[in-house]
């Protein structure tokens, strides 16, 4: 029967989601100043950091315990990059409506500088340890609930499958939500928005490099 696991990778999907973390506001903040374009591409970073993850944490099994006996490296590589990137985003990344383009319409983006925002979301989701952990819990949590069942490949395929493809979905969604909200931007709001943006990260920093030292 698909149904279980179907339901669980709808629940496994839900909950990564709604996560309340850095990259939810890093997805909105790349929609609303450079264009829905730019912020597929972060998506597709993220997606393709989490596709990653799963498939390290589900053939090389042996880097469970790697990972958790460093997690606390881990966790100084995440909150060093989180530091850096909110550090720039607060004091020294301009932004002008001049990239909105005429009547709210983003001007051309270049290969480039969809390039980089791929990349910004795949290193944003890589180096974050929380979805490390998540995914390795839970792919442990997963296999062991497939062992006991006929077909544990396609119980696992099916888990997974509509987990990724439900949080892809929403953050697409969030993309196109984000979106809506581009007429309404004037240089202020830009700033407002860049500000608490970069704010947030500084505080998901914090707590990482925290929890960091607390492991040691």
């Amino acid at each position: 029967m698909l149904a279980a696991p179907l339901l669980k990778g709808l629940l496994l999907g839900l909950i990564l989601s709604i996560s309340i973390g850095p990259v939810i506001f890093a997805i909105i903040k790349q929609s609303l100043t450079n264009g829905k374009r730019s912020g597929y591409a972060f998506v597709a970073g993220v997606s393709s950091s989490d596709l990653l993850l799963l498939f390290i944490c589900n053939v090389f099994t042996s880097l469970f315990n790697l990972v958790l006996n460093h997690k606390s490296t881990i966790a100084l590589a995440g909150a060093g990059f989180l530091l850096l990137m909110g550090l720039y985003t607060l004091f020294f990344k301009k932004l002008k409506l001049e990239n909105m383009g005429v009547d709210g319409v983003p001007k051309q983006i270049r290969i480039k500088d969809l390039v980089a925002s791929y990349f910004s979301g795949f290193l944003m989701n890589t180096l974050n340890p929380s979805v490390f952990l998540f995914w390795f819990a839970w792919t442990a949590a997963i296999n062991t609930s497939a062992d006991d069942t006929t077909n544990p490949l396609q119980y696992k395929l099916v888990v997974f499958g509509t987990c990724l493809g439900f949080v892809l979905l929403s953050d697409l969604l969030k993309v196109f939500l984000a979106g809506k909200l581009r007429p309404r931007l004037t240089e202020k709001n830009l700033l407002w928005i860049n500000r608490v943006s970069g704010i947030i990260i500084l505080i998901f920093s914090a707590a990482l490099l925290y929890s960091a030292l607390l492991i040691y």
